[in-house]
């Protein structure tokens, strides 16, 4: 675990604790001694029910310390959901802060026989313990699970080989100068906040910047926190951008060298009020699943211009455009600009899902990775994405991509957030949906909102049926499950559309 030797200073944004790298070091020393104690042995897993903090990433390298592997849990989930995970990863312990060690998570946990410790209460010990880690590159480092917390878990597991191949391919194609004092208020319970925000700038000596994830107030003024910390990165989901840009004064400073936006599909307008506010041109859309230790590919490609679903370029693999029911291993490939299945190729790529070993075959073959997003790459091998597959709307066999509608509607002044999902049909089987959130719902905002869609849209891409909503329900990830808002959008009544236009036409 030498790595250690080469870890940058972690600083609590919110509370101003700064640990060295040294300090870090006796923290971890610590808890290495506190988990062998505990009987954790190489190949054990712990969950660490706290997220975001300096003892999170002082448990982290603990875990790998000892040749043990690390379980991050949504802080958020409610306590069955918790005993589900538990009971799929089967952990040694869990780690939490002292605030959470009564609450029913915890006591759901002791039910299980797995004992909760309290990781802002372990002491720092001595460096001169570490001398020597069981570790192996081939020993499982993380699950991350991405579904299932309510029925059946989906655990992505990446091993140290798979880890260092995503931040050797990083560093390769990014190089370090721009991430040397970095921000993370992502979540660091999954692959974009904590393998790639987080731990690629960390683990090669640049100082780390942690907030809590999502939080309005602190969005609200990302600009100042961007100022006090001289911030130079950092990465976030069009959510959060789009928040950032409509609350918070921009930064006054210029330290900023580079952000990333990823997680979910960037909009052309978003991504030009996200270069707006931050007054850098180096505004990168950034491309990556879980399962290949997050991000991909991006727009490291020099001058561009902002396009819908513009990613741009591979960091350190392969990637083939299919046709549906096809794979790279038996299709030539799509022609340049045709829309298909993006499968990938990478050296980061996942042990496998956690004990699902149906599942990792069904989404890899002969170390093809199915994405399972619609996308193109043109004669430059540049990457632009067009969707989800399960996210298409199939209505009477024509195919409407929901973010192309997405990227349309937040163009328009007064709408703040949206979401475009697929309707039930007697006609068409499905036809198309709109969440709105709006900053005017008067009748002439309608109305002309009606008309830019017109105007932009083609016939088959009209919504229907639009819904206002006072938010955008989104997963812990900053993602939208357009299934989730079509869901809520079913308990209430459509906006009468049709009267509005009738008041015009009067």
């Amino acid at each position: 675990m030498s790595s250690i030797l080469g870890i940058g200073r972690l600083i609590d944004g919110a509370s101003g604790r700064v640990w060295s790298p040294a300090e870090t070091t006796q923290q971890v020393a610590g808890r290495v001694a506190t988990l062998r104690a505990r009987g954790v042995e190489p190949g054990d897993r712990a969950l660490l029910l706290h997220g975001n903090t300096l003892e999170f990433f002082a448990d982290l390298l603990a875990l790998w310390w000892l040749g043990g592997c690390a379980v991050p849990i949504d802080t958020r989930l409610t306590p069955f959901e918790v005993e589900t995970l538990a009971a799929s990863a089967r952990p040694r312990l869990a780690l939490a802060r002292s605030e959470n060690l009564e609450d029913e998570a915890s006591a759901a946990l002791a039910e299980r026989g797995v004992p909760v410790v309290a990781s802002d209460a372990l002491t720092p010990g001595r460096p001169e313990t570490l001398a020597r880690s069981p570790l192996s590159l081939d020993d499982d480092a993380l699950i991350l699970f991405t579904s299932g917390t309510t029925g059946e878990p989906k655990g992505v597991v990446h091993t140290h080989r798979s880890l260092r191949a995503r931040w050797s391919s990083l560093r390769d194609h990014l190089g370090l100068e721009a991430y040397r004092r970095t921000l993370c208020l992502l979540p660091t319970h999954f692959g974009h906040g904590l393998i790639c925000n987080a731990l690629f700038p960390w683990l090669h000596g640049c100082d780390l910047v942690v907030l809590p994830p999502f939080q309005p107030t602190l969005v609200g003024r990302l600009g100042a926190a961007i100022d006090e910390h001289d911030i130079t990165f950092l990465s976030s989901v069009p959510a959060v951008w789009r928040l950032a840009t409509t609350l918070s004064k921009p930064p006054s400073g210029a330290s900023l060298r580079r952000v990333f936006c990823g997680s979910a599909p960037l909009s052309a307008h978003l991504w030009t009020q996200v270069r707006e506010w931050t007054g850098i041109e180096d505004v990168w859309n950034a491309y990556g699943i879980t399962e290949t230790g997050s991000w991909l590919a991006g727009t490291s490609v020099g001058s561009f211009a902002p396009a819908d679903g513009l990613v741009g370029e591979v960091w350190g693999g392969r990637l083939r455009i299919v046709e549906a029911g096809s794979t790279p291993v038996l299709s030539p490939g799509c022609a340049p600009n045709e829309a298909g299945h993006v499968w990938v190729q990478t050296a980061a790529l996942m042990r496998g899902y956690f004990e699902r070993d149906d599942l990792t075959h069904a989404a890899v073959d002969q170390g093809w990775f199915d994405t399972g997003d619609i996308g193109s790459l043109d004669e430059r091998g540049w990457l632009t994405l067009r969707g989800r597959e399960r996210e298409e709307i199939n209505k009477g066999g024509t195919k409407v991509y929901p973010g192309d509608v997405d990227a349309v509607a937040e163009r328009f002044d007064s709408v703040r957030d949206v979401c475009c999902f697929p309707l039930p049909d007697d006609r068409y089987g499905q036809n198309v949906g709109l969440a709105l959130v709006l900053e005017r719902n008067d009748d002439d905002t309608l109305r002309d909102l009606h008309r830019w869609l017109a105007r932009h849209l083609a016939a088959y891409q009209q919504p229907v049926s639009w819904y206002e909503l006072p938010e955008i329900p989104r997963t812990s990830r900053g993602k939208v499950n357009r299934e989730h808002v079509a869901q809520t959008c079913a308990d209430q009544d459509a906006i009468d559309l049709r009267r509005a236009l009738r008041r015009n036409a009067t």
